[in-house]
């Protein structure tokens, strides 16, 4: 398929940065230019700023009926282009067509589930003290929403925040990633195409800082929604506190992954290893550290070196392909300096470990162990199809480490015990935990961390709260 030259939407038009700038698209298959994607400078925020303002002022007085209905027809269109949007994602992206096209459809399910929390935004009547007074609780949308987005899942990413704000009333600006621009933009083009009013939903691309930078303190944007690593989280984060603006960060993670001696061995190894192998390794919730009984470790490793071995990498259009290229040049250098360190504090590497060729980036999924609690990769997040092994004795220990990072994202344990399970999720300290099968992300459920990986939560009943602002009114009869 032809890969698009992506634009700005700004009030409503598709269009070009004002200046006429664009930044290259590539494909990290192939290491091609692709396409290009319109690089906004101060002028197109501005306009969008505009928008967001008028947006926001005609939006919050659609009912919220009318509102879930656009969405529930933005989410069917969604569903309509979906062979189309995965394999623009896969060019620009890399992962598996699959896995792109589960991405786009997971999408349209987060769209319609947004679309009856619109519905079921509530107040509520509080019983006064005394006669003839009235307490209401009511939800008003909050105002124009600043969000910026990653790569890894282009839509998946971007469909929370849009679908939150749109839901509650609110208009928004996404900046999305530049890397894999197009994805995102032919999301935003079903709400449009659905009928979303101009200004209600602005699309930038450009400089990431300087973006945020401008976007986060100007007083038309009231809320702040990011999703990226923890150190950039804990910048925009500061920077939105300057400025009293309401904040949802979701951030990194190094998630722990528990797999006691009584556990289904087959299945820990086998559900494990699919879930870290996923995206190139390329996601916040996947398991870094396996932290396996001691009896039962080496005979993990054998079953998962086995799958990171069997794995298929490859162009993620080929029929067959695992696994596809890291994202962007970038990681590849970055994922050899954690190789080298490990290796240099005595890691043993079990598979993988190495660059696949020299074109695309492609690299080999890695199993290591031994790995000393000083390593680079133990400490920070790896995002990369690499696993880091180690063997605990009891209970208490395994906790401990589980613990031992300033994290709390995504945490994973397999075991048969209930009561081994119901201890274990009472003391990891992250914001979600799923127990002997993979359960996190449905747009049912919460999603978000906590310590440096973030607060607030873009799943679940609780995502739309973050949209809305609570207001109390008291009022006596005359």
């Amino acid at each position: 398929m032809a890969y698009p030259n992506v634009q700005l939407h700004i009030n409503g038009e598709w269009r070009p940065a004002r200046s006429g700038r664009t930044l290259p698209v590539i494909n990290p298959a192939t290491e091609e230019v692709i396409g290009t994607c319109a690089h906004a400078g101060k002028e197109d925020l501005d306009e969008a700023l505009e928008a967001a303002a008028k947006g926001f002022a005609a939006w919050k007085k659609v009912s919220a009926f009318d509102r879930s209905k656009l969405m529930r027809k933005a989410a069917d269109i969604l569903r309509s282009r979906a062979d189309a949007i995965a394999e623009m994602m896969t060019l620009e992206q890399g992962k598996p067509l699959p896995e792109a096209k589960m991405e786009t459809l997971a999408g349209a399910d987060i769209i319609d589930w947004f679309a009856e929390e619109a519905r079921r935004a509530y107040g509520r009547v509080i019983p006064a003290r005394a006669e003839g007074v009235y307490q209401l609780v009511v939800k008003e949308p909050v105002g124009p929403v600043a969000a910026f987005t990653p790569w890894n899942f282009p839509i998946n990413q971007v469909v929370r925040k849009l679908s939150g704000a749109v839901a509650a009333g609110c208009s928004i600006i996404v900046k999305a990633p530049e890397d894999t621009p197009a994805s995102p933009a032919e999301l935003i083009r079903c709400f449009i195409d659905a009928g979303l009013p101009a200004g209600v939903c602005n699309l930038v691309y450009g400089n990431p800082a300087e973006i945020s930078e401008y976007l986060i303190p100007h007083p038309v944007i009231r809320k702040v929604t990011f999703t990226g690593s923890t150190p950039v989280g804990k910048q925009l984060a500061a920077l939105a506190g300057q400025h009293m603006k309401r904040v949802t960060m979701e951030l990194g993670g190094h998630a722990p992954a528990i797999v006691f001696d009584d556990a289904d061995l087959d299945l820990a190894a086998k559900t494990l290893a699919a879930a870290k192998f996923r995206n190139a390794g390329q996601v916040c919730v996947s398991p870094t550290r396996f932290l396996v009984q001691e009896s039962l470790y080496e005979p993990f490793v054998e079953k998962f070196v086995a799958y990171a071995k069997g794995v298929k990498v490859g162009n993620g259009l080929e029929q067959g392909t695992q696994m596809g290229p890291l994202v962007h040049d970038r990681r590849i250098p970055w994922v050899d300096g954690l190789m080298a360190d490990a290796r240099q504090k005595g890691a043993d590497v079990r598979a993988g470990g190495e660059r696949i060729g020299n074109k695309g980036y492609f690299y080999q999924p890695t199993v290591l162990t031994n790995v000393g609690k000083d390593a680079r990769m133990m400490n920070e997040e790896p995002f990369a199809p690499v696993a880091m092994i180690a063997p605990f004795r009891d209970f208490d220990e395994v906790v401990e480490e589980a613990n031992r990072l300033p994290y709390g994202l995504a945490s994973y344990a397999f075991t048969r015990s209930a009561k081994t399970a119901n201890a274990i999720a009472s003391k990891v300290e992250s914001g979600m935990m799923t127990i002997n099968h993979l359960g996190l992300a449905l747009p049912e459920v919460p999603f978000g961390g906590i310590k440096d990986s973030g607060y607030g939560s873009e799943g679940g009943s609780e995502a739309i709260e973050a949209y809305l602002n609570t207001k109390f009114v008291s009022q006596a009869g005359l």
